[in-house]
């Protein structure tokens, strides 16, 4: 063992012998081995548990020594009561008394003669203090008054202004003899701005106009570079900066394609291995959460898509939270209350509603069950009241209400399949979650449909767009036919099974063209379409 490793290990607890030897100071002898070593560790655990708490009341009073008052403290949180009179640095020896079938133990005082005191001198009484203003400058002139240093004489000036070094030379000749005074230096660190090198300025300038300009190959190209470049650490600040700026400026002017731009820069410097973002989230949080939540992205909402912004920033969102969430800063906590609280305001844009969804969905399975799932039943009504009033709804209104359905199909149908047992019932659905209920009823349905297909060899095919699967193939059996009849999304769907024979019926409204039949023979792998009628005479 290192000997220094030796003496902190011996130092740092009470030895049995100090337990003896105190024993001893008070009157108490033959103290047995194992008794000592039990008081040792107990009064070594204890003061180390008093000094601990100790140092914290000195860590928040900033201050670099243990004082007695911060161990008073540290015995009054802990119901205590301080140890008083012990203010002395020095050692204090204790002097026993006993009588009476009492002990006590005091310090030795020295005795004091009355008589020395009252024919000794009287101490001399203390200054008073005193303020007294004087004019430093009058009109630019310094007054001669002593509060003032003396002035140079004109000689001794125009020497010094022919000729800097001649004071140097000869200190003290021509100047008049001046009163020393004891004068604390003190060095004040001036702040001063980092300045980037002409290179990392060339560069900077660069990947900005690159990555916000419109050549997509230069863009590509500076995304690919903030990803892997290793040293961007000096020039990191003022990314984060330009990304903060470009989103508040681009927002006021509803510019989209600079926004999603910029989301990209914030997705590039998260996949830089070489950098850490901690310090600069109070820049980028901000930014990401306005490209999520703010009401209007564009000037035309009804065709420009700013849903894939909305989308692409809240998976940023969700990689933030979960790459810088410590116990310290609750990065994932205080962006999940953020989305939360837009769910509960009443006069909400349906875009920050659709926002604050696809935000929360991010945040992982468990945010979803315990703060989005909770709120929809109260959104659905809204929502239901907006569109019962088709001369009230707007164009763009329609599509968002759609993109929320898509959004709550996608995202939640896997939470419920986990905490809902089957069967699933619509009307169940529609009771929990009201409007959103056919929708959250179909994807939980397609959720446990893929579920068991992947545990019982089943493939499902589906076309982009549907909410429910279009075919389920099985690998291995003889023959086997599917039929899916896809109607009005948000209806309740109904999957029935005859032999090798699974279908899956939704009810309808349009033409009966809209229902797609897959089959699949044992003979031919390719997958053959046809008609619903066709289906319908040709399966049952």
């Amino acid at each position: 063992m290192n000997p220094n490793e030796h003496d902190s290990a011996t130092c740092s607890s009470l030895s049995p012998e100090s337990i003896k030897i105190m024993a001893e100071s008070i009157g108490i002898s033959g103290l047995q081995e194992d008794c000592a070593r039990e008081l040792a560790e107990d009064v070594t655990f204890k003061l180390k548990w008093i000094i601990q708490d100790s140092i914290k009341f000195l860590k928040h009073g900033k201050r670099r020594e243990l004082s007695i008052q911060d161990i008073d403290n540290s015995l009054k949180t802990k119901n205590i009561e301080p140890i008083y009179g012990f203010e002395a640095a020095e050692h204090i020896p204790f002097r026993f008394a006993s009588g009476g079938g009492r002990e006590l133990y005091f310090t030795e005082e020295k005795e004091i003669d009355l008589t020395e005191i009252i024919s000794g001198p009287l101490p001399k009484l203390p200054i008073n203090p005193n303020l007294r203003a004087h004019w430093l400058a009058i009109d630019g002139i310094q007054p001669a008054i002593p509060e003032n240093p003396p002035p140079l004489n004109k000689d001794t000036q125009r020497l010094e202004a022919i000729d800097p070094a001649s004071k140097i030379k000869q200190p003290g000749k021509d100047k008049v003899p001046q009163r020393k005074e004891l004068t604390e230096i003190v060095n004040v660190k001036q702040l001063t701005a980092h300045e980037l090198s002409v290179e990392q300025q060339l560069y900077y300038k660069e990947i900005t106009e690159a990555c916000v300009g419109s050549d997509e190959t230069k863009r590509q190209e500076a995304f690919q570079s903030l990803q892997t470049d290793p040293g961007l650490h000096q020039m990191l600040p003022r990314l984060c900066t330009f990304i903060a700026e470009g989103v508040r400026i681009n927002v006021v002017l509803n510019n989209l394609a600079p926004l999603i731009y910029l989301m990209r820069m914030v997705k590039a410097l998260l996949a830089n291995q070489s950098l850490y973002l901690e310090k600069y989230l109070h820049e980028l949080v901000p930014a990401i959460l306005t490209c999520i939540l703010c009401k209007q992205l564009c000037p035309r909402p009804e065709v420009d898509h700013h849903f894939a912004l909305r989308d692409f920033s809240a998976k940023v969102a969700g990689q933030v939270s979960r790459t810088y969430h410590t116990s310290t800063n609750q990065m994932q906590t205080r962006i999940t209350r953020v989305f939360a609280r837009v769910l509960t305001v009443d006069k909400t844009p349906l875009t920050t509603l659709y926002g604050a969804i696809v935000g929360l969905c991010e945040m992982g399975p468990e945010v979803i069950k315990a703060m989005l799932l909770p709120s929809l039943k109260m959104v659905g009504d809204r929502i239901e009241a907006i569109d019962s009033h088709p001369a009230v709804l707007q164009m763009h209104d329609k599509g968002t209400i759609t993109k929320i359905k898509e959004a709550l199909t996608k995202h939640c149908g896997a939470v419920l399949r986990t905490i809902r047992s089957p069967p699933d019932n619509s009307e169940e659905f529609r009771n929990d979650f009201g409007y959103f209920g056919p929708v959250l009823h179909a994807s939980t349905v397609k959720a446990r449909a893929m579920v068991s297909g992947m545990h019982t060899g089943t493939s499902i095919i589906q076309r982009s767009g549907s909410a429910t699967p279009l075919a389920i193939q099985r690998v291995g059996t003889p023959v086997q036919k599917l039929i899916t009849t896809s109607g009005r999304p948000g209806t309740p769907s109904q999957m029935i099974s005859q032999g090798n024979v699974v279908k899956i019926v939704q009810p309808t409204q349009r033409t009966p063209q809209q229902r797609i039949v897959y089959m699949q023979s044992p003979s031919t792998p390719k997958t053959t379409m046809y008609s619903a009628e066709e289906a319908m005479d040709d399966t049952f």
